[in-house]
């Protein structure tokens, strides 16, 4: 066994609040494994799409507000092998859901931008999503549903900031 596992289960029996939340989060990633949200959107708007149809429309959604998508970007988001990436984009723009379009800024780029059936599709997952944590809150206070937003929106950045610093000191794979 390593220090570091030996200082965590040190810290882990001297803190309940911390195991506490880590039981938890095993509890959402059982659930949130299922993909329930994912396949009722894809059921209702497209059954023939698939779940990384799903992952690669909102990686390229989330991209879009910070410039122009491409492939590697997508990979990057998604952190998969830039070829696959490809495939997909491929695939979705034959399915109508993406579709290329040259950058205004380097018309030698190709950029990936989400079609109006695409948009529909989003729209869907989002509606679904916001009726199922509806329905999950539904029981609490305005002032609860609140604080619970505000603090998971704070842990979620707080474990973005800790992912990112680990990034950044992981070697690069061939393809980036």
């Amino acid at each position: 066994m390593s220090d570091n596992l030996k200082t965590f289960e040190i810290s882990e029996a001297a803190d309940e609040d911390i195991v506490h939340i880590g039981q938890s989060m095993s509890r959402m990633r059982v659930i949130t494994g299922r993909r329930l949200i994912a396949r009722l959107a894809i059921e209702k708007v497209a059954p023939d799409l698939e779940l990384t149809h799903l992952d690669v429309l909102e990686s390229v959604n989330r991209a879009s507000e910070s410039g122009e998508v491409t492939v590697g970007k997508i990979a990057e988001a998604m952190r998969i092998d830039p070829s696959r990436a490809s495939r997909i984009v491929a695939d979705m723009v034959g399915r109508g859901v993406l579709e290329r379009a040259a950058s205004q800024q380097d018309a030698r780029r190709i950029l990936v931008v989400i079609t109006p059936f695409g948009q529909r599709l989003l729209g869907e997952l989002k509606t679904q999503k916001l009726a199922i944590i509806k329905d999950v809150v539904s029981d609490w206070s305005a002032a609860d549903a609140k604080a619970f937003g505000d603090l998971f929106d704070r842990y979620m950045t707080g474990f973005e900031r800790v992912f990112a610093v680990r990034d950044k000191h992981l070697p690069t794979s061939p393809g980036k």
